[in-house]
C-alpha cells in the first residue's frame, strides 16, 4: 500500500506568525495535535500540541507567542508514493506519530499518522509495529528533575 491510499488529504496550515492560541484553538476544533506550517506555499514545520506546552505554557510564554516560536522547524516528512510499510518503519525508528506527506515536487498533499493506518485495516500491522518502536523505553526522560 502506498501513503497516498492511507493518509488524510485535507490538511489545514497555520502561519508562522498566527498566535499559539489560534493554532491550539484550531487543533482542539479538528482533535489534532499537529499543524504544518506554512510560509510563502512552502512548509516551514510544524506545532504540535507539546510545542504549546512545552516550549511556550511551561516556559512562561503567553497565548499571543507567534508560532514560528515554538514550532518544531526540522521537518521529517514522507512521500505519497512510498510504502506504508517502509514510512511506519521509520515512524517508529523517529519515534514520531505522525509525519507530512509531500508529493515529488515538495509540496504538501496530505498528514499521514498512526491514527490513519489504525482505521484502515490492511495497515493495522504497521501500525502496529511504529507505535511499538515509538513506545519503547528511552533513556533518561529529560522530564526528570531527578538524576536516576
Amino acid at each position: 500500500m502506498k501513503v497516498r491510499e492511507a493518509m488524510t488529504r485535507d490538511v489545514r496550515l497555520v502561519s508562522p506568525d498566527q498566535p499559539i492560541r489560534e493554532a491550539a484553538k484550531l487543533m482542539a476544533e479538528l482533535d489534532i495535535g499537529a499543524l504544518p506550517v506554512q510560509e510563502n506555499d512552502r512548509l516551514v514545520g510544524m506545532i504540535t500540541d507539546r510545542d504549546i506546552a512545552v516550549r511556550a505554557v511551561a516556559a512562561g510564554r503567553g497565548p499571543d507567542t507567534a508560532v514560528r516560536e515554538v514550532m518544531s522547524g526540522e521537518i521529517k516528512y514522507c512521500y505519497e508514493d512510498q510504502s506504508v510499510d517502509e514510512v511506519t518503519q521509520n515512524m517508529g525508528e523517529l519515534r514520531i506519530r505522525r509525519l507530512p506527506v509531500l508529493s515529488r515536487e515538495k509540496r504538501l498533499v496530505g498528514i499521514l499518522s498512526l491514527g490513519d493506518l489504525a482505521i484502515d485495516e490492511s495497515a493495522r500491522d504497521e501500525a502496529g509495529e511504529a507505535l511499538g518502536g515509538i513506545s519503547r523505553p528511552g533513556g533518561q526522560h529529560s522530564q526528570s528533575q531527578e538524576q536516576h
